[in-house]
């Protein structure tokens, strides 16, 4: 397990000792993972620090400002992961649904820079990652990358990001602000379906000893630390309601599926709240609802395999949502003529309109998915869905001028706005839905086999041991081992001390 971010113990002492010394003389300290599961914990100095530090900055304490809890100027820390109930005006269905959103995390304002920490952090402190000598190679479709560069760029050491050369203009901009060197962008052939184009640049850069290869799709950090983080930020977020209306039921978790990562939150709301586990993909690539394959543009899901993260045997319902609907409500939400037309015509809130910036492109699949799964479990007004925006409206201008002239060559008026609030909000139907059996599982479980075993060199009783739900509570159990030596590890670079 230690090439995918499972080690216990410290295996390499002369690189741990590299760097530890690195963040010694960076005054670099590492935040716990039950810390950004609970900011509150976090020390009383850093949060002082914190109030002086901007936080898109390449600061180191903005380790400390990666979870859930940021407030809307993302300086403060607030109580619960800001959010949007989203009313029945704009979904339609009596069910609540309640989107966190992942705009209010640091440097990337999406929650893919969480995924990032949790797999770069433990192996800084187990001793396989050298940030004096080593590069991080970062492998997306676009907000992991980013997360992963940031990461990098504030741990003092090198990033790489592989990602398709089609995703949109805003990704690039970013990365060509934060990388060390242009070269430290490379584009691979294709856009979102295409990420077996990536594993194959991964794997040639691999061949290179100072390439660790971060593959959020195989790196278990990235599952753990979304089961504790997201999973109690979401799980407190339901709490606050329950305890005014007691009578409130958490019924589902949904989210799309691009690493998986996110999904860990689901098994974490499952076992504490019995909430069913929605897995999310793009109609135009249903790889686990039909074997499919093929092109499509929400940005942020990754397709044709099956996550090795993927607690697949624990997955109760998968859905599909079409690119052509994400496409036209990006425009919908994000433009003046189709925000007047849900106030004026939909008598949406106005203090919700003006937060569906905050929705990005598979954000808004997010939101789709929890009204199908409202309206095939006839789900009423004590049941709650939960789900999360991965990232914003701001990620996408380039691609909505796209959708603009592909959808509404004539331009988006009042009467654009009603045909797709009408098509793609009010028309959303329980099609392309399916309530996952064992056989169902099992089948979606062994797709995964021709990526890992046989193209990506897992062995075999890796691949089968996932099948059984002691593989993933055993494998927990190393979080807090984890924070433990986090704990060892700020010790002795008395970092802290500094602040």
């Amino acid at each position: 397990m230690r090439r995918l971010g499972g080690e216990r113990d410290v295996v390499d002492q002369k690189v741990y000792t590299h760097a530890v010394e690195r963040f010694r003389q960076a005054k670099i300290v590492l935040p716990t993972f039950a810390e950004l599961a609970d900011p509150p914990k976090i020390p009383v100095q850093v949060r002082t620090a914190l109030a002086g530090v901007e936080p898109d900055a390449p600061h180191a304490l903005n380790l400390f400002r990666v979870h859930w809890c940021n407030g809307t100027r993302r300086r403060e820390t607030v109580p619960l992961p800001e959010h949007i109930v989203l009313p029945k005006a704009l979904t339609g269905v009596d069910a609540r649904i309640v989107i966190a959103l992942g705009d209010r995390f640091p440097m990337i304002r999406a929650h893919k820079v969480l995924a990032a920490y949790g797999c770069l952090a433990p192996r800084i402190i187990t001793g396989q990652f050298d940030p004096t000598a080593h590069r991080a190679v970062w492998p997306s479709t676009g907000n992991y990358a980013r997360g992963g560069v940031a990461i990098s760029r504030i741990m003092g050491c090198r990033g790489i990001a592989v990602l398709p050369e089609g995703m949109s203009r805003e990704r690039f901009a970013w990365l060509e602000r934060w990388v060390a060197d242009p070269e430290d962008i490379i584009r691979t052939p294709g856009t979102e379906s295409n990420v077996k184009e990536i594993y194959d640049k991964c794997n040639e850069l691999g061949r290179d000893p100072q390439n660790i290869i971060f593959n959020q799709f195989s790196e278990f950090g990235n599952h753990l630390i979304h089961y504790l983080v997201t999973g109690r930020a979401l799980g407190r977020l339901f709490e606050s309601f329950q305890s005014r209306e007691p009578t409130l039921r958490l019924r589902a978790f949904v989210s799309a599926s691009g690493s998986a990562g996110t999904l860990g939150a689901g098994d974490y709301l499952k076992e504490q709240y019995d909430a069913l586990i929605v897995a999310v993909e793009a109609l135009e690539c249903p790889t686990m609802l039909y074997n499919g394959f093929g092109e499509h543009n929400i940005q942020g899901i990754g397709d044709k395999h099956i996550p090795l993260i993927h607690n697949v045997m624990n997955t109760d319902v998968v859905t599909a949502i079409s690119d052509r609907s994400t496409d036209q409500l990006d425009v919908l939400f994000n433009t003046e003529s189709g925000r007047d037309y849900l106030v004026s015509h939909e008598g949406v809130p106005v203090d919700v309109v003006n937060l569906l910036p905050a929705l990005g492109l598979s954000s808004i699949c997010n939101v789709l998915a929890s009204i199908k799964v409202a309206k095939y479990f006839r789900l009423g007004p004590e049941d709650v869905i939960l789900t999360v925006a991965t990232d914003g409206a701001a990620m996408y201008g380039s691609e909505r001028e796209k959708s603009l002239r592909k959808y509404f060559p004539r331009g988006f008026d009042v009467v654009a706005a009603g045909e797709t609030f009408a098509g793609h909000l009010r028309g959303t139907t329980t099609n392309h839905l399916l309530e996952v059996s064992f056989r169902d599982r099992e089948r979606i479980f062994n797709l995964g086999y021709f990526t890992w075993v046989e193209q990506q060199g897992v062995s075999l009783p890796e691949f089968e041991a996932r099948r059984q739900p002691r593989f993933w509570t055993e494998m927990r159990q190393i979080l807090p081992i984890w924070d433990e030596m986090i704990a060892d590890f700020n010790e002795r670079t008395r970092a802290l001390e500094t602040l």
